[in-house]
């Protein structure tokens, strides 16, 4: 498949997958896609990011604004946004995701609203590459208000302990739901997935719903509360990206997100690094508990600038191409193979073994930077053999390159923004 077929056919399920509407509950009109048109029909928050960058990457700089002003049309004025935004919709797709709403909605829960959980939050990444794409400062501008609410509203709720790091507090907004680092925090042994898990974990949004998600209720009760590292590598980059965003538009508060950036991986290094295994580990609890289960999260926190490099050059070289681990014929699977939880095949249970595009997306420009351009250019053929073999699908067998999971699903794009970047890279 040639590149400019490629990017044809990454264009070609995006728009197929596009959403646009008014909802007069709200007075707004939005626009969206989908991240595959059956299973995953609503507006993610991190799916909605990620767009734009293949947007952008296609050259759809309009149509990304579009994407990101819709992601904020709901904002509460205390900054927060959910991780799921039904426009239009009666009842979540799966019934149990009812519980990751605020109970007493009434009416409202069958008109347009949003989740009461957060998701990766990379929406200043998205706004500045849409500005180093498009060259529009006035949509910068528009858009920055938004974010400083959105970015304080983090820090000031979910930095439970004060130490600059995010708390989770339900494995779903990790945006990896059923990854294996939580299976100790719910109670639940090593191994593969199953009811159990499944029950598990639903029931941590149960109590969330019966707390009406009042996080200081939450935080004290202390039944979820997860520290993790690639959701808290997500945070640091995007705070790097407001300081960004703030010194363009000579914006005073440009120190306000530095500081908070440093801070957050000053603790990252102290608290989520782990040196005896050279690892980003997720923690649990007030204690900070490491969870000793390697997934591709371990790898986030390298790609953070100003992240020690002889930490990234320990934790890549121990673990990236370790053939016990994460070295497979299509990377990056999304638990090592040698842990007990670890499935290729397809499940209701994912994050726990296929390959999903994101890893090597978000690792992609780090190995360009860092000297393993062998690496990072067979991260780019991995993806581009995986659509030709099997389409745009939500994961893949690491083994065999077979598709499971959603059809159509949009994230394989991402291959084009890397594209993109190993040619900026080479020029």
């Amino acid at each position: 498949m040639s590149e400019d077929e490629l990017r044809e056919r990454v264009k070609k399920v995006m728009y197929e997958n596009m959403i646009s509407g008014y909802a007069e509950a709200v007075d707004v009109h939005f626009h969206y896609t989908k991240p595959s048109p059956g299973t995953y029909p609503f507006q993610f928050f991190w799916d909605t990011c990620l767009h734009v960058f293949i947007l952008t990457a296609l050259g759809e700089h309009d149509m990304a604004k579009k994407h990101l002003v819709s992601l904020f049309a709901l904002q509460e004025e205390d900054g927060f946004v959910g991780h799921m935004i039904y426009w239009n919709r009666a009842l979540p797709g799966r019934l149990t995701d009812i519980f990751q709403s605020k109970p007493g909605l009434g009416a409202k829960l069958f008109q347009t609203h949003m989740s009461a959980l957060v998701q990766p939050p990379l929406a200043a990444q998205a706004a500045l590459r849409i500005y180093k794409a498009s060259g529009d400062r006035e949509f910068l501008q528009q858009i920055l208000p938004r974010l400083k609410k959105y970015y304080r509203w983090l820090a000031r709720n979910r930095d439970f302990q004060g130490d600059g790091l995010i708390s989770i507090i339900s494995s779903f907004e990790s945006g990896m739901d059923w990854k294996p680092t939580f299976d100790g925090v719910v109670g639940f042994p090593e191994k593969q997935a199953d009811w159990r898990l499944f029950w598990r974990v639903v029931a941590v949004d149960i109590r969330n719903f019966w707390y009406n998600y009042d996080l200081k209720k939450i935080y004290k009760k202390g039944y979820f509360m997860v520290k993790d590292a690639g959701f808290n590598a997500i945070y640091a980059q995007n705070l790097q990206a407001m300081a960004k965003i703030c010194e363009e538009l000579n914006d005073p508060d440009a120190r306000e997100f530095q500081s908070l950036a440093e801070r957050v991986i000053q603790s990252m290094i102290y608290i989520l690094y782990d040196e005896s295994s050279a690892a980003f580990l997720d923690v649990y609890g007030k204690d900070n508990t490491r969870i000793n289960v390697l997934t591709p999260t371990i790898f986030f926190p390298v790609v953070i600038k100003d992240m020690p490099d002889e930490i990234c050059q320990k934790v890549i070289r121990t673990h990236f191409l370790n053939k016990e681990e994460f070295d497979v014929p299509f990377p990056m699977p999304s638990v090592a193979k040698n842990h007990p939880s670890f499935n290729a095949d397809k499940s209701l249970y994912i994050w726990r073994g296929p390959t999903w595009i994101l890893y090597n997306w978000f690792m992609h420009q780090f190995l360009i930077e860092k000297g393993f351009a062998k690496e990072a250019s067979r991260l780019v053929q991995s993806i581009r053999q995986l659509i030709q073999k099997s389409g745009f699908r939500e994961y893949y067998d690491p083994f065999t390159g077979e598709g499971h999971g959603a059809h159509d699903f949009t994230w394989a794009g991402l291959v084009v923004d890397m594209i993109n970047m190993e040619k900026k890279t080479a020029s």
